[in-house]
């Protein structure tokens, strides 16, 4: 009888065969594709029996291309037809561009050769591409196709093939001709996990990892997707805890609006506080007892001060995200400053240099004071008129999540963060404080929501739809601005994507009567089962009366346009974007001493890796894993310097261009949103394609295995950190700190 562990092999290199038929040369193609070996599932699993994955967190043999490209193989009719298919994104002002629904959109550029004469095979003229998902239905026209560059258009199935064939005329609809080339997307080489379930490893229990004693009790599942045995019986090598008061703390309490003028005063303390969710009695924190935070308002060019007092019983201090602030108030501890003890005070002045929207939040365990509600938003109204269209109304959006059991929040670990492998993602939304978000507005209103992304890892992808339906039609949304200032050109969107900590400024008009339903709705993965599993939440709702507004802004909104302010101050930096590069990092990760089931179950999906990581499909294993298993890394390419040991030092007025790889050949690749304090940089490219439309940032969404171009303007004298602000990475390690000197 053949063992377990060959007959997962054949499996696999019998379901991946279809990917290595053929080493017939491909033609000339983008560098994106260009010299790129084959891929299969097999080239995964045969590893000597006990190998570990590399420490150093890179793989020669699996290139990031392999999930932005599809292999193109020939039939016999096909003969020695050969290709192969780039996948790029079609611009959006978002990392990654996706439907409202979540599928990701794919632009596909194809290189053909050696297609025989199509007469040669039948009554045939031309080829033809046409996409299918892998169900064969529906089949999409993507057009015809002949040697050498083709540009096939737009797909945003989850998982899909190309077909191409002969056919009798260019005009038809429906294939019929000889099949002559074929290939899968990346996405498609997903497995189910079942096969997997069989190795002896991943029926490991509690006993075989040394975790007989343990206090933790399992987090919340994900419904209808379940975990291993030997996964379900893992635990976090760390103490669970909650910060606890017994003192007859407040309950939380909305969040206030405070307008503070130039020079104003504002006294600010972190405290607990109790509150009801979802039926749960919980303590949390709170700033000022507000859930978000006091909503500052202020304008461009004041400077206030913020006496700010620790009533927890944690170390703690305020950042304050996004602001080109003096670096000694940045609120970094251990950098700009010594934490704020409990019952300690500390002076912050704050000067606001930039229009937008920002938000304050601690950088001391960040995982565990912002997940129980230390947060809260800056609105920094502009100076100068026309600045922003005109608009009916502004709303300040903070989006969050919460990880509850029947009981009360899911605890943290004590000795190190747990969710260390993908971030802590909830099973609860909370938008502005509150499970659902409600608005009321006149019909023909122009509403600009200021959005902030305050979870500690899920990103988000907000629509505004006609209806409670899943498959409603959505509003278009106007994007107006982002981090750190205004987009060079509006645009019009179907959907928003935000990653924890960025921001969006958008408008949305809302012409008719009815109910609207502000939505998240992403593709998931059910790992078990190798598929995409759709999510759709909704997180707010907008009730819009029959009556009509007075004010009427629809030209308005219907008017993109184009900011010259923008234009105009970019040009001083356009001659730097095609300069050499002079720094790049690396983003990726170490593993050590895994728990065999999830490195068994992590080995499984090493072959394809969503862009983003949408929703916790895997809590279990994720809420498993500390700083003991989990080394999140920054790297410079150029010393092989990591993390707090990267020592890159500027002077004040230096641009410095910037290449940023999130290494596809790590263990577990996923995406990482890189911010950088106290500076303000543009996005000038990812995986090669320029970026025509652009707004400062502080904050980039790095999809997984995209390579991404920043400009960096060094404006800002100080001691800087740069990190990933998916929490639980950044209590792993990743971050490190840049040195600006002048004055």
């Amino acid at each position: 009888m053949l063992n377990l562990q060959r007959l997962t092999i054949m499996a696999l290199l019998a379901a991946t065969a279809f990917s290595v038929e053929t080493t017939a040369q491909i033609p000339t193609v983008s560098p994106l594709c260009a010299d790129r070996p084959p891929v299969t599932g097999s080239q995964l699993l045969l590893r000597p029996p006990g190998e570990r994955p590399s420490r150093a967190g890179t793989r020669p043999d699996r290139p990031a291309s392999d999930l932005l490209c599809i292999d193109l193989f020939s039939t016999a009719s096909g003969k020695d037809a050969v290709g192969v298919i780039g996948l790029t994104r079609p611009w959006s002002p978002f990392g990654v561009t996706v439907t409202p629904e979540g599928h990701h959109r794919h632009q596909l550029t194809a290189w053909i050769g050696g297609l025989p004469e199509p007469s040669t095979l039948g009554p045939y003229r031309t080829y033809i591409a046409w996409a299918t998902p892998l169900e064969l239905d529906p089949v999409i026209k993507l057009g015809v196709v002949s040697d050498g560059e083709n540009e096939l258009g737009e797909v945003s199935f989850n998982k899909f093939m190309v077909l191409i064939t002969a056919e009798p005329s260019p005009e038809v609809n429906q294939r019929s001709g000889p099949l002559i080339l074929r290939g899968r997307s990346p996405s498609s080489r997903m497995e189910a996990h079942d096969l997997m379930a069989l190795a002896p490893s991943a029926e490991a229990g509690a006993e075989a990892i040394g975790l007989t004693e343990n206090a933790w009790d399992l987090p919340p599942m994900y419904e209808g997707v379940p975990m291993l045995p030997g996964v379900m019986a893992t635990r976090p090598r760390s103490s669970p805890f909650l910060p606890t008061d017994n003192a007859d703390i407040p309950t939380a309490m909305p969040s206030e609006v405070v307008e503070l003028p130039d020079g104003g005063t504002l006294d600010l303390f972190a405290g607990f506080v109790r509150r009801e969710i979802k039926g749960r009695e919980l303590t949390m924190l709170a700033f000022n007892n507000q859930h978000p935070g006091p909503l500052i308002k202020v304008e461009e060019g004041t400077t206030i001060f913020v006496n700010f007092t620790n009533e927890t019983s944690l170390p703690t201090a305020v950042h304050w995200h996004g602001v080109r602030l003096e670096n000694r108030y940045d609120g970094v501890p251990g950098v700009t400053q010594e934490p704020v003890q409990p019952g300690e005070a500390f002076r912050y002045q704050v000067y606001f240099k930039d229009a937008g929207i920002y938000w304050y939040h601690p950088h001391h365990r960040e995982d565990v004071q912002q997940e129980l509600g230390l947060a809260g938003n800056m609105l920094v109204a502009p100076i100068s008129d026309g600045y922003y269209s005109p608009v009916n109304r502004e709303e300040v959006v903070m989006l969050d999540d919460l990880a509850l059991t029947q009981d009360g929040v899911v605890p943290f670990g004590l000795e190190s963060s747990n969710y260390m492998l993908m971030g802590r993602f909830g099973n609860f939304f909370i938008t502005n404080g509150e499970p659902e978000y409600s608005l009321e507005v006149d019909a023909g209103e122009v509403v600009r929501f200021h959005f902030t992304n305050a979870s500690n890892t899920r990103t988000f992808n907000l629509s505004f739809r006609v209806g409670p339906e899943p498959d409603a039609d959505t509003l278009p949304i106007k994007v107006v601005g982002s981090d750190v200032g205004k987009l060079e050109h509006e645009v019009l969107v179907e959907s928003v994507v935000l990653a924890p900590a960025e921001r969006y400024i958008v408008e949305v008009l809302f012409d008719e009567p009815g109910t609207y339903k502000l939505t998240n709705h992403v593709q998931g993965i059910n790992h078990r089962m190798g598929v995409f599993l759709e999510e759709i939440a909704t997180l707010g709702t907008i009730a819009v009366s029959g009556s009509r507004t007075v004010v009427d802004h629809q030209l308005a909104f219907e008017t993109l346009r184009t900011n010259l302010d923008v234009v105009t101050e970019i040009d001083r930096y356009r001659s730097y974007f095609n300069r050499p590069l002079d720094h790049e990092l690396v983003l990726t990760l170490e593993v050590d001493s895994l728990p065999p089931a999830i490195e068994q179950s992590m080995l499984y999906d090493w072959v394809y890796f969503n862009p983003v990581e949408w929703t916790g499909t895997m809590p279990v294993m994720n809420w498993s894993t500390t700083g003991a298993e989990v080394r999140w890394i920054l790297r410079d390419t150029g010393t092989g310097d990591e993390n707090m040991a990267v020592n890159w030092n500027f002077q004040v007025g230096d641009i410095a261009k910037i290449r940023i790889h999130n290494d596809r050949g790590a263990f577990h690749s996923m995406q990482h949103p890189l911010h950088i304090h106290g500076q303000r940089f543009l996005i000038l490219e990812q995986n090669g394609i320029p970026n025509n439309n652009l707004v400062w940032k502080d904050t980039v969404l790095l999809p997984t295995g995209s390579s991404t171009d920043i400009l960096l303007e060094l404006s800002n004298p100080g001691r800087w950190m740069v990190h990933c602000h998916i929490a639980e990475h950044l209590e792993s390690g990743m971050k490190f700190v840049i040195n600006v000197e002048g004055n």
